[in-house]
């Protein structure tokens, strides 16, 4: 694994993708590669009022051997680091270091792999089927997703285009305040793993699956407790990340 290293990087684009998440792509200034593994995050220095905080971010795109990378972030309303970074105008610079993390997933992996994430969660989680696309994988990819309005799915569209365009992709979406025009499934991710993991394990793969969660740490909580003591799953084929 890459270690982690202290580099400048420039905000190239930055674009809002729900009410309350921006998305922002930066380069490296010195156009090196990032060199990340699926799933990984960088730390960002951000010069606050109160002085240089750093903020961990996952990195939502996958390795494709240039200098650019995404983030998506949740603005906060007491959040100074989130704040500075929904209003950070495009062409500025900051200090990064990375990449960091272990909660990752080889690009090669056959394993079918259930993900499960909850509003930004669902980053690292994206940079892992991105990769796993790129390469060719057929190993089967589920996304559940979870999030409290219609209006806060991300990445929708991308995801919905891998369906399309792959028989062994698989997205579902669970709103816990959905509107009265949804259709879709409600509650919260953990009430619909079961179900998803008995069909995934039913599909005949000739590996068990793994489970990829990142999301709050309740929720991450709660599904991993789930995996484990209830539905059987090998405490190595739980990954887990939280962001709070």
């Amino acid at each position: 694994m890459k270690k982690p290293e202290t580099f400048e990087v420039r905000l190239v684009s930055a674009t809002m993708i729900a009410p309350m998440v921006r998305q922002l792509v930066f380069e490296r200034v010195d156009g090196q590669p990032i060199g990340h593994e699926p799933g990984q995050w960088v730390n960002l220095a951000l010069p606050l009022p109160e002085g240089e905080r750093r903020r961990a971010y996952s990195i939502a795109s996958a390795p494709d051997g240039s200098s650019r990378f995404e983030i998506a972030v949740t603005r906060v309303p007491c959040g100074t680091g989130s704040i500075y970074l929904h209003d950070l105008p495009e062409g500025s610079v900051l200090s990064a270091i990375g990449p960091h993390g272990l909660f990752t997933r080889a690009s090669e992996d056959p394993s079918p792999s259930l993900f499960v994430g909850t509003g930004t969660g669902v980053t690292p989680l994206r940079a892992m089927m991105q990769a796993a696309l790129t390469k060719g994988s057929g190993a089967p990819l589920w996304l559940l997703f979870g999030a409290r309005f219609e209006e806060d799915i991300l990445y929708r569209a991308e995801m919905e285009a891998f369906v399309r365009a792959h028989p062994h992709v698989r997205y579902e979406i669970t709103l816990s305040r959905p509107g009265e025009g949804w259709k879709g499934k409600s509650g919260y991710v953990q009430a619909h793993v079961p179900a998803l993991l008995r069909e995934l394990e039913a599909a005949g793969a000739p590996v068990a699956p793994h489970v990829y969660v990142c999301g709050l740490e309740r929720m991450v909580k709660a599904v991993r407790e789930l995996c484990r003591r209830e539905l059987g799953v090998d405490r190595k084929h739980v990954h887990t990340e939280r962001y709070d």
